[in-house]
């Protein structure tokens, strides 16, 4: 387990430096670099070769990159000039609330989903299975700024039971202090996730149930229950443990677009603001960060999956 473990944490860390590297490389085509933020509209040739000098932006692009991870170490994360404030002071600001958010709407999405996927095997081939099974379809493929405006045009400007965005100065904690100003942004966030998780229960239980030790507990005389709750489900939520990792990042990136609709100010809203205004290095903080939930994502289901199956971390091709 424990090489198993090193392997992938090798592979994350490979992962994480070769996206910094793209997303730096990139963030140098940008005309006028740093300093076309920094010195403004009225900036001359000669400021920009100064503020370049200043800042060692005029050196090498390899000799920049290893500047910019020698400083990640103490995470200096650089100096935003559109916000006049340092990116990790940014980000601190922001993370919580994203954090929150994200995380509410994961768990709501798993109390929801499960119970769905269980209740159409439970039912399958009725009229619930193929209800629940259409309502998962259409959620899945409904864009999340789609579903966004569609809350906030009922449930905010038709019948006024919402706000149409949770307050602007609220923190990481405002969602379970006022959790009815967050309604609408869980529901945006959990629905797609729902959707998808109910189909992977549904379809986990069905092989479960196929398997040889479920007739063998029919045959002893198990009750219904008993053989799909006691042992079928152990194991069908085996693939949702690797779900609830791959899910992060896709969660965290619908955060951009749900933040956005509702004018939520985390990660999400901080990392659109600055890609509108060429913030570069507001947008190499906010990609590294986004990056590293990612990759964490992909190692806790790997992690998750070979406690859970340990043919996984025996496995000779791992």
């Amino acid at each position: 387990m424990i090489g198993f473990t090193l392997r992938r944490l090798l592979q994350a860390v490979i992962v994480i430096i070769g996206v910094v590297l793209v997303v730096f490389i990139l963030g140098k085509q940008i005309p006028g670099g740093v300093a076309s933020i920094a010195l403004g509209p009225r900036r001359t040739a000669v400021q920009i070769a100064h503020f370049n000098r200043v800042n060692g932006y005029d050196l090498p692009l390899w000799d920049q990159f290893y500047q910019y991870v020698r400083k990640l170490f103490t995470l200096d994360l650089g100096y935003s000039y559109a916000h006049n404030e340092g990116v990790e002071e940014l980000i601190a600001q922001r993370l919580p609330k994203t954090l929150s958010l994200v995380g509410v709407s994961t768990l709501f999405a798993l109390v929801i989903a499960v119970p769905l996927g269980i209740l159409q095997v439970v039912r399958r081939h009725k009229l619930t299975d193929y209800a629940l099974t259409t309502a998962s379809f259409v959620f899945y493929a409904m864009p999340p700024f789609f579903l966004g405006f569609l809350l906030v045009l009922f449930f905010s400007f038709d019948f006024h039971f919402f706000p149409v965005s949770p307050p602007i100065n609220s923190g990481g904690w405002t969602i379970f202090t006022d959790p009815r100003a967050f309604v609408m942004p869980v529901i945006t966030l959990s629905a797609i996730t729902i959707a998808s998780f109910s189909r992977y229960m549904r379809s986990s239980m069905m092989d479960a149930l196929a398997e040889d030790y479920i007739r063998t507990a029919r045959a002893k005389g198990a009750s219904n229950s008993r053989v799909l709750y006691g042992h079928a489900l152990r194991n069908a939520l085996i693939p949702i443990l690797t779900l609830i990792g791959l899910s992060l990042p896709a969660i965290a990136s619908g955060a951009l677009i749900t933040e956005s609709v509702f004018n939520y100010p985390g990660m999400g809203l901080l990392t659109v603001t600055s890609a509108l205004n060429d913030d570069i290095p507001t947008i190499l903080g906010t990609t590294l960060v986004i990056t590293v939930f990612t990759v964490a994502g992909s190692f806790l289901a790997d992690v998750l999956y070979a406690i859970a199956d340990p043919r996984i971390r025996l496995g000779s091709t791992i």
